[in-house]
């Protein structure tokens, strides 16, 4: 009988086990020493999960580049227990001082990393952890740190993001890179986990690996075991994954078994892996389970010179200071934790064996990957994202656009414009822009259109684990976190050849009701911090908040989105894009100019009722595409006449209701200044004077605003507490609103025509009395306090 191939990888890996277990040993000390200087952080998930990364670093498991975390065929990891980065800080710190150590005993430049500065951690790095400007709490694909592959921390944001990433791989020509995810079993608690692992099983993710440090414990004293029932065998294998482990989650032998038996399985079947390990949490760090969570040993305390005192008989050095309380002086008491923690990493660095080891490994391990691997579906020479035709809406196919008159809903125009962008790419690219995903809501919220051919051009159709791992609508069920977690990952991988100057890769597109933005959301913050910092450039993300504003009536208030969508204003400035087309044909028009704009969280609300295309040549309206400025005049004040002031409206019924009572507002002589207001980030990205011309400063002091949502969500536009209390908002009365029909709903709304138009006379009617409280409410700022 022929031996598994995980046998021959272990039985070569064998010599080296010694020497991994001293690197252990090593790490070890760096996490303490850190989290002593610090006096903050997790040791004790920290400390068990050592082994653990130590062995998948070194064994041969992940093929990876130290000296190069951009290469694209370089396998991926993610830290999904992100409250546990001390051990990764600290094994990176260990493996780029060996690296520097053999470049400078032999001069060899295939020891020096990329761009070294800026991306090496080494040991005096680690004094930075938790401190401004240093190494963050939790892990972030950012600076020294780019081995993380996503942020994370949150309890539940970690796998999903790994499914994403190991799925856009395999879509990308790449289905034998690996993502490494690694978790602790409270982490498996999350609902998004059960998602996850229901998820990837239907994508067919067998190159996704989840390691599991199972110690039993997380933050309070008890143990997870009195809540969950079964084993990782249980928790994994009935999802329909594969599952190893190692009784001994210290021993580098089982682990290492464990690890080459998951990637060197023979028949993954389309199956994810786990490899879990039985670990104590707080393990050689005299403080344990719940109690070792977050909580340091006093700065040199008793306690804390105790986890020393075995490394030191081990191997014979001796910590500056042993057995003392840290200096008073901080420099002082930086430099003895420096020199800490170079008396830890002399036992590597002074071992030539152990030492030689390490970096020969790594560099091994980094030139066994190509550059720029066969298959891969985007080859770098022509990048359907820099391509014009695809952010030039004015160059748009005709079919794109709708006739005026027409009534067809805005969900249905992003539909139609995802059929084209993947279609027209299979055809000038023989790849697709977009995965699309959605909480069992795909056909219902439009989105299935992503898959669909446009016009004759051929598209990929539902992605299927066997039938069409080609298809690019991915099988979802009601996970909308998951989903925007999962879209999140996929769009964070970038098959650029230059990935710090430009993005290629695939987007990936979610949606859901607008009523269930808020469980999108963490998936989406987390994409824009990534986006903000990681020196690798990642990709935009369209967040589809479907079904939203009372318009979706008959499902009443449960499923109303009212207040829920504001969370997509959650951001800072410029790192999402916000937008609120009304008519259908400025839905592609808005999303060519989000993307040309290079916003990493484009938000899309749309409604479900068919609206009416307007006549704009008629109505006397600017075209569709002035759309892309974020806000437009849909009727200026007569010059001449005294004015009524200025109305903002924004959401589809509010601006459909108030664009239809144009001819009323014209034979009643309103001399109003009317706004369209569509994408704030796109109206401040607008010449000056084209902003004060369409709304400036003035025009907020003296409005009014309109919309299908809150009266919160008005306060980007109007400023002015006067003008939002003069607002008509979906909660004018502070109360939820009821269903019926549409047409029932925006009465009781007061969005219906009637109530818009009563709303603009008395606005108009009062233009003066607002003036006379303005210039009272100045008056009173200038003389100050009485």
């Amino acid at each position: 009988m022929t031996a598994p191939p995980w046998e021959a990888a272990l039985e070569r890996l064998a010599p080296d086990l010694p020497r991994l277990a001293t690197l252990i040993d090593v790490v070890d000390q760096l996490v303490d020493i850190a989290l002593d200087f610090r006096q903050s952080g997790h040791p004790g998930g920290s400390r068990s999960k050592v082994p653990l990364l130590v062995t998948l670093a070194l064994s041969g498991a992940m093929r990876w580049d130290l000296r190069h975390p951009e290469k694209v065929g370089a396998d991926r990891f993610v830290l999904a227990a992100g409250h546990t980065v001390p051990a990764v800080y600290a094994l990176l710190a260990a493996l780029h001082e060996a690296l520097a150590a053999r470049a400078a005993a032999t001069g060899d430049p295939r020891f020096v990393p990329a761009h070294a500065a800026r991306r090496a951690l080494r040991a005096e790095d680690l004094l930075t952890l938790r401190r401004r400007a240093g190494l963050p709490g939790h892990a972030e694909f950012a600076g020294k740190s780019l081995f993380l592959k996503a942020n994370t921390g949150p309890s539940g944001h970690g796998l999903p993001a790994a499914a994403g990433i190991a799925l856009a791989l395999r879509r990308g020509g790449l289905p034998g890179v690996r993502v490494f995810a690694l978790e602790g079993e409270g982490g498996l608690t999350t609902g998004s986990t059960h998602e996850t692992l229901n998820a990837a099983w239907g994508l067919g993710l067998d190159n996704l690996l989840v390691l599991l440090d199972w110690n039993d414990y997380g933050i309070d004293p008890r143990p997870a075991s009195a809540v969950v029932y079964g084993t990782p065998a249980d928790w994994f294998t009935s999802h329909g994954w594969r599952a190893w482990g190692a009784a001994d989650g210290a021993s580098p032998a089982q682990l290492a078994r464990a690890l080459f038996q998951a990637t060197l399985d023979p028949e993954p079947g389309g199956r994810p892996a786990a490899v879990w390990a039985r670990t104590r949490k707080g393990r050689g760090y005299g403080r344990f389970d719940a109690e070792s969570h977050g909580l340091p040993h006093p700065a040199g305390s008793p306690a804390f010179w105790e986890t020393k005192r075995p490394f030191q008989e081990r191997y014979g050095v001796r910590f500056d200071g042993f057995g003392e309380p840290p200096p008073d002086d901080p420099a002082a008491r930086r430099a003895r934790a420096l020199s800490h923690l170079m008396t830890a990493l002399s036992v590597l660095l002074d071992d030539a064996e152990t030492c030689r080891f390490v970096a020969d490994r790594l560099v091994e391990l980094g030139e066994s990957i190509p550059e720029r691997p066969g298959g891969l579906a985007a080859p770098g020479a022509r990048n359907p994202w820099r391509d014009p035709r695809l952010t030039d809406a004015r160059a748009y196919p005709d079919a794109l656009w709708f006739a005026p008159g027409t009534r067809v809903s805005n969900k249905l125009a992003m539909g139609r414009w995802g059929s084209w962008a993947n279609s027209w790419a299979r055809a000038e690219y023989g790849r697709p822009l977009f995965l699309a995903l959605s909480a069992d809501l795909a056909e219902s919220t439009s989105l299935a259109l992503f898959a669909r051919g446009f016009e004759g051009l051929a598209n990929y159709g539902d992605y299927e684990r066997n039938g069409n791992p080609d298809g690019v609508l991915l099988p979802a069920e009601i996970t909308e976190f998951t989903n925007a977690a999962i879209a999140a990952g996929i769009a964070s991988v970038n098959f650029d050849p230059e990935p710090e100057s430009g993005w290629d890769g695939l987007s990936a597109a979610h949606s859901s009701y607008g009523a269930f933005a808020y469980l999108q959301y963490g998936p989406m913050r987390l994409h824009a911090q990534l986006a903000q910092d990681a020196a690798l450039k990642v990709g935009p993300v369209l967040w589809v908040l479907g079904h939203s504003g009372p318009e979706t009536a008959e499902d009443s208030r449960t499923h109303f989105g009212i207040f829920e969508p504001s969370v997509a204003q959650l951001f800072p400035e410029g790192q999402a894009c916000d937008l609120h087309p009304w008519d259908p044909n400025e839905v592609p028009v808005l999303l060519a100019a989000a993307l040309a704009a290079g916003f990493p969280v484009v938000a899309l609300h749309l409604v479900r009722p068919p609206l009416l295309v307007p006549d704009r040549r008629a109505l006397q309206l600017p075209d569709h595409f002035d759309a892309a400025r974020g806000a437009y005049l849909l009727r200026a004040p007569r010059p001449g006449a005294p004015r009524g002031g200025t109305v903002v409206v924004t959401g589809a019924s509010s601006t459909a209701n108030l664009v239809a009572l144009l001819p009323e507002i014209d034979r009643l002589g309103l001399n109003l200044k009317l706004v369209a207001a569509l994408s704030p980030q796109l109206f401040d990205r607008q010449p000056e004077d084209y902003r004060a011309r369409v709304l400036s400063d003035a025009d907020r002091l003296d409005a009014m605003g309109i919309t299908n949502r809150s009266r919160a969500s008005l306060a980007r536009w109007l400023p002015d507490a006067d003008a939002l209390a003069a607002s008509l908002c979906a909660d004018h009365d502070d109360r939820w609103r009821t269903g019926g029909t549409v047409e029932e709903v925006l009465e009781e709304a007061r969005l219906d025509t009637a109530s818009i138009l009563e709303a603009l006379v008395r606005f108009a009617a009062g233009r003066e009395e607002r003036l006379r409280r303005a210039t009272a409410r100045l008056a009173a700022l200038r003389a100050g306090p009485a």
